[in-house]
């Protein structure tokens, strides 16, 4: 099976590859090829379409560059690093 790089900034766009594995890795769930001297290499799935499109990103139509998922997840790490460094503020004073 080929997936194709579809993320927008990465050097790769467009380009096909054939799927090794897909798999959990560094948290996230990746996709797993070889590249053209063997090496195992991978990418975020959510790079690539190796599943169907997202229904969001299609009514989108290239006028946004983030999916409301990602979005979110942004959001719970930024209140993440705003707590811990609202408590170490705390503990200096």
């Amino acid at each position: 099976m080929e997936v194709e790089v579809t993320h927008p900034f990465h050097p790769w766009k467009g380009r096909r590859l054939v799927l090794a594995t897909r798999k959990q890795n560094w948290g996230e769930d990746r996709v797993m090829f070889f590249d053209a001297h063997g090496q195992l290499r991978s990418l975020p799935a959510a790079w690539t379409d190796v599943d169907p499109p997202d229904a969001r990103t299609d009514a989108a139509a290239g006028r946004s560059f983030f999916r409301a998922d990602d979005l979110s997840t942004l959001v719970a790490l930024v209140g993440e690093i705003k707590s811990r460094h609202h408590s170490r503020r705390k503990r200096v004073k």
